[in-house]
């Protein structure tokens, strides 16, 4: 979500991470498989953009479980492109799944939520800001 050209609908725009411990999981993955991080500034603590060694692109977040994102399992959650996040979410009811956390704004971005598919997968719809 890095990138100011507006991402394709239904691609997996972006990847995060939520834990309890984020900066140790932010320097594991940095060992592991050399990714650079920034801190995000959340108000009163950072959470990380990772960045690839190569390019420096963002690629992914590596979150604290506070605030909003306290509820979240400790998983990647995608992020997937969608015209119209209230739309789709309200479909996501329709068709049997869970809203686990209602379409909100996410800054300059756009809006997002956080969905439970009738399976039991969690995936977030991202809509970017028009």
């Amino acid at each position: 979500m890095s990138d100011t050209k507006k991402p394709e609908t239904g691609i997996i725009a972006w990847t995060d991470l939520t834990v309890k411990d984020a900066e140790g999981v932010r320097d594991f993955y940095q060992k592991v498989v050399g990714w650079k991080s920034d801190p995000l500034d959340m108000g009163g603590y950072n959470d990380f953009m990772m960045n690839a060694p190569e390019s420096g692109n963002s690629i992914a977040g590596i979150c604290h479980a506070r605030g909003v994102n306290a509820g979240l399992p400790p998983q990647w959650l995608i992020y997937i492109t969608v015209e119209n996040v209230d739309k789709s979410a309200a479909q996501c009811l329709e068709l049997g799944g869970k809203v686990l956390v209602d379409p909100k704004g996410m800054g300059s971005h756009g809006r997002y939520c956080v969905i439970q598919d009738p399976a039991g997968a969690v995936a977030a719809l991202f809509e970017p800001a028009k």
